[in-house]
C-alpha cells in the first residue's frame, strides 16, 4: 500500500482504476436502486462483477435494467459464467489460472506449477469483454436492442490455451511446462549471460546457422545432433547445456552489441528499471504522469506514474485524465449532475443510502 493524499491506494488498484469516478451506493436500500437505475436511464453500458444472480435479488438485473433503458448493454465478469455447476462460485485470478490450466503449463519442467508475474487472466478477462462491449454497441446501431453480455475467469483462461487445447482436442496430447523453451522449436529460450538473461530463437535452419556463426560455434551446423529442427529437438537438452556454457562467457551488453543487425529474434530479460528507461518505451509515450489535485503544495501524487495506453490513433490521441478515485470520492458531484440538491445528498448520507 501507498498513502495517496489523505488516503491509501494500492498500486493495482491505481493502475486499473484511472480515468473512473467513484459513487457509493447501498443496494440493499430502495432509494439506492432507484438513484441507480436513474444513473443507467442516462448510461450506454453497465459493467458488473457480482455473483451472477446477485443483481435479480437486488431488483437491478438485466430486465430491471432495460425497464428504465431498453437498449441498454449490461455486460458481466464472474468467476465462472452465469450458468454451469460453478456458476455461484467466486473468481479469483489465480484460481481459474490454475483450474483452466494456465499453471500447468507455467513454470520450470521439473519445477512447482507458477502464475504470471500479473493478473493475466484478469486483466484478459477485462480484455474479452472490453471487444464484445464494443461488438454489442455495435450490433444495436443496427437492431436498436441492447442485450446481455456475460464471460468470465475461467472462460477467458481456457481460450487462453489456444494451440496447447487444439493439441489436446484434436491429437490427446498432454501439456507440460516447458520454462521459457519452446515445446516444438530448438533453441528457443533464456539463457544465462555472464550478468544477466539473455532470449534467443532460431525458428529455423537458417536461424541456426546464423546463430552458430554469432557465437562462433560453426561447427554445430553440420553436427548431426543438430543438423535440423527435429534433431535439436530430440538433443535439446546437450544443445542447450553448449549454449548455456558459450552465453555464460560475455555480459549481456556484449551479446547485444554482437547481435544487433543480425536479423535473429533476440533480447534481454529486463528489470523494472530498464523497461522504463528503454528507448522505445520512451519513443511511444508509455509513461503517463498524473496531477493529483488533492495533493499538498502542488506535489505530484506518489502514485501519479502510469504505464502509458498502449494502442495509437491516427486522429484521436487517448489520455490518463485522471487517478483513480478514492471510494466515495465523486458521490456528491454525479449525485449533483442528476439533479439532487445539497439537502437530498446530505439526508441520502445520513439515512445510509450514499
Amino acid at each position: 500500500m501507498w498513502q495517496t493524499g489523505d488516503a491509501q491506494s494500492s498500486a493495482y488498484f491505481a493502475t486499473i482504476n484511472r480515468n473512473k469516478r467513484s459513487l457509493t451506493l447501498n443496494l440493499k436500500r430502495p432509494e439506492a436502486r432507484d438513484i441507480l437505475l436513474g444513473l443507467i436511464r442516462r448510461a450506454d453500458v453497465v459493467v458488473d462483477n457480482f455473483v451472477p444472480g446477485k443483481l435479480d435479488e437486488l431488483r437491478i438485473g438485466f430486465e430491471d435494467m432495460k425497464s428504465v433503458k431498453p437498449d441498454i448493454i449490461h455486460a458481466s465478469i464472474s468467476g465462472y459464467g452465469a450458468t454451469g455447476p460453478y456458476s455461484k462460485r467466486a473468481g479469483y485470478d489465480v484460481i481459474a489460472a490454475a483450474e483452466a490450466g494456465l499453471l500447468h503449463i507455467t513454470g520450470e519442467p521439473k519445477g512447482r506449477p507458477m502464475k504470471p508475474g500479473v493478473g493475466l487472466t484478469d486483466m484478459c478477462t477485462g480484455l474479452y469483454l472490453h471487444g464484445a462491449i464494443l461488438a454489442a454497441l455495435r450490433a444495436r446501431d443496427v437492431t436498436g436492442q441492447g442485450q446481455q453480455v456475460d464471460t468470465s475467469l475461467f472462460e477467458t483462461q481456457v481460450s487462453l490455451l489456444a494451440n496447447v487445447a487444439m493439441s489436446w482436442l484434436n491429437v490427446g496430447q498432454e501439456a507440460q511446462r516447458w520454462g521459457t523453451a519452446h515445446p516444438s522449436i530448438v533453441p528457443y529460450d533464456c539463457f544465462k549471460t555472464a550478468d544477466a538473461y539473455f532470449v534467443v530463437g532460431a525458428v529455423n535452419d537458417r536461424q541456426f546457422a546464423s546463430l552458430c556463426r554469432l557465437l562462433h560455434l560453426e561447427d554445430l551446423v553440420k553436427d548431426k545432433r543438430f543438423v535440423d529442427n527435429g534433431s535439436r529437438v530430440k538433443n535439446r537438452q546437450i544443445l542447450g547445456d553448449i549454449l548455456d556454457a558459450t552465453f555464460s562467457e560475455r555480459n549481456t551488453a556484449d551479446w547485444m552489441a554482437r547481435f544487433e543487425g543480425s536479423g535473429m529474434p533476440y533480447g534481454p530479460i529486463n528489470t523494472m528499471e530498464k523497461v522504463f528507461s528503454h528507448p522505445q518505451t520512451i519513443a511511444r509515450d508509455m509513461i503517463h504522469t498524473v496531477v493529483d489535485e488533492s495533493a499538498k503544495s502542488g506535489k505530484l501524487h506518489v502514485l501519479g506514474r502510469h504505464a502509458g495506453i498502449p494502442v495509437k490513433f491516427s486522429k484521436d490521441k487517448p489520455s490518463i485524465r485522471s487517478r483513480a478515485p478514492r471510494l466515495g470520492e465523486h458521490t456528491e458531484a454525479v449525485l449533483t449532475e442528476i439533479g439532487f440538491t445539497q439537502d437530498d445528498i446530505v439526508r441520502l448520507g445520513k439515512d445510509g443510502v450514499v
